[in-house]
């Protein structure tokens, strides 16, 4: 059942995949940095010789439909374009792409016997950024993922007891049930912060293509 509902997307998503039209990548701008992602595949191309495929994607949306995009370039030209969640056809497989609210969740090329191997982000991106200091401080590169997930956790269990703590006011479950009070009570601003955390948190995982479905909010 899941091969099929597999299938199904997969055809959904190739129907969205448009020619480019060879417009030039344009270089990666620094005031980009929250709302771009660049991302590059060096790969052996058909006839033998070196290609580098890039995906861009802006993260606001087309500006007519704000509909979020990714751009498929062949050797600095746009080669296909198609929306979120996007796959596309390259030799040896397809390059995948997804979105969160956050930034990406997925960018990587899939072979066709399912090896997986993620797209190197360009230095300049908010992606790149992350992965330098990655290679050059792993340990506090670690530190930042174990704090950032911790956070995530945290921020879960507060809105799951919110909500039990709403959902118990509703008169018939009030009736047969009790009213349930949260030990964690926030004032509004608290709740505020709470979400601005979580929120920073969920980007940086964002930054390293990690994503759960419960811990970082809606899908692209």
């Amino acid at each position: 059942m899941t091969g099929m509902f597999d299938d199904i997307r997969r055809r959904r998503a190739d129907r969205r995949v448009k020619p480019g039209d060879g417009r030039p990548l344009k270089p990666f701008r620094w005031w980009q940095l929250l709302s771009r992602s660049l991302f590059y595949l060096p790969m052996m191309g058909e006839g033998g010789s070196g290609v580098v495929y890039a995906i861009d994607v802006r993260h606001g949306g087309d500006s007519t439909t704000g509909e979020v995009k990714a751009q498929l370039y062949l050797d600095g030209r746009q080669h296909a374009e198609s929306k979120v969640p996007a796959f596309f056809p390259v030799p040896g497989g397809t390059i995948q792409v997804a979105a969160s609210v956050f930034g990406l969740k997925r960018c990587h090329y899939v072979t066709a016997d399912g090896r997986e191997v993620l797209l190197t982000p360009d230095s300049r991106s908010a992606e790149g950024r992350r992965a330098q200091f990655d290679l050059a401080h792993p340990s506090a590169s670690r530190s930042v993922g174990v704090v950032s997930f911790a956070v995530l956790i945290v921020g879960l269990v507060v809105l799951i007891l919110q909500l039990v703590e709403s959902l118990s006011q509703v008169p018939p479950i009030a009736e047969n049930f009790g009213v349930f009070s949260s030990p964690l009570t926030l004032p509004v601003w608290a709740n505020i912060g709470v979400g601005l955390i979580t929120g920073a948190a969920s980007t940086e995982r964002a930054l390293r293509l990690r994503y759960n479905r419960w811990l970082d909010g809606g899908a692209g």
